[in-house]
């Protein structure tokens, strides 16, 4: 409200401003249930999603972000901190760790949220179209890509057959993705090397195994939040023990990985920023339907495959979304 509303007269000028601003409604503040650490996640395309719907940063919304810093046992706590701060919205991303914890702090602030598993049998929406309660957002069920992943490292590696798979063993869909990855070994007529990490510690022993013991052909990488922070210590351990492997995302390639194939995380944050912005402008999460990403990347990181000395098929070169030279 502007200044000159108030002036009534010299005696009020002083004192109305004052009491004008303090009757302004407070600025709206959305919570971010971050599973990893600051330098691991960049915001910028949710931003771009909160912009779309008309909201900015530090002009009628704020951003309050609490991190775990890869220990998924303070997310109940740092969940519970937004509730107590009453924030309008929490945003779990990525992993369903991160949702399940805002889940069970609250049930009455909505929870928008972005990852790959199927919220429907993990129990969090009642159903894609009509999820109900509190808790909706966007989904790329890459739990079902696993057999797109290994047929790419397949046709890389036309004679490999023994594959490993490495995976979060405390993730909820821990047993469904093993699971997936033996069907898809077993379609190729190969066989999977389960390895399991929840620790970049356990990282390190995992490929240390690799080398020393499974002798596997080739690797494929979970969509583990875990794994996706941990993208560069991946690749160099990638390359240490000269290990081919797949990965689920972009970013993962960018940092040193030999290729992925998976959702936009990018496309996946914008539209969870939009579902944040309908929200605070008063829809209900249980009438906006769960979102099912459409838009997938297929990157190639040509230096990391010249240093592994593999010569990339041109048909893979020839279905790349980009690659890096």
């Amino acid at each position: 409200m502007k200044r000159r509303t108030f002036i009534a007269g010299l005696g009020g000028a002083a004192a109305r401003p004052l009491v004008a601003r303090a009757q302004q409604p407070a600025m709206p503040v959305v919570g971010l249930l971050q599973s990893g650490a600051p330098a691991s996640w960049d915001f910028t395309a949710f931003r771009r999603g909160l912009k779309d719907m008309g909201y900015l940063e530090g002009q009628n919304l704020a951003i309050d972000v609490r991190w775990a810093n890869n220990n998924p046992d303070r997310l109940p706590e740092l969940a519970a901190d937004l509730v107590h701060r009453q924030v309008r919205v929490i945003v779990a991303l990525p992993g369903n760790a991160a949702v399940r914890a805002a889940k069970a702090a609250t049930n009455t602030i909505p929870i928008v949220f972005g990852f790959g598993s199927d919220p429907v049998q993990q129990g969090l929406v009642a159903s894609l179209n009509r999820p109900g309660g509190n808790v909706t957002g966007m989904t790329s069920l890459s739990t079902r890509l696993l057999s797109k992943q290994l047929g790419i490292l397949h046709e890389l590696l036309p004679q490999a057959s023994h594959f490993g798979f490495l995976t979060d063993q405390t993730a909820a869909v821990h047993e469904l993705m093993v699971k997936d990855a033996q069907t898809a070994a077993s379609a190729i007529g190969g066989t999977i090397e389960v390895l399991t990490s929840s620790t970049s510690g356990e990282i390190d022993t995992a490929f240390a195994r690799l080398a020393n013991e499974k002798r596997v052909h080739g690797l494929l990488v979970s969509n583990d939040p875990l794994f996706l922070f941990a993208r560069v210590q991946l690749a160099i351990l990638a390359a240490r023990f000269s290990v081919p492997a797949v990965y689920p995302f972009r970013e993962q390639a960018e940092a040193g990985g030999l290729l992925n194939y998976g959702p936009d995380l990018a496309d996946r944050d914008r539209q969870v920023g939009r579902y944040v912005g309908r929200i605070l402008r008063g829809d209900k999460p249980s009438d906006l339907p769960v979102l099912q990403q459409t838009k997938f990347e297929f990157v190639i990181n040509l230096k990391t495959a010249k240093a592994l000395g593999l010569t990339i098929p041109e048909t893979l070169l020839a279905t790349a979304d980009e690659v890096i030279q």
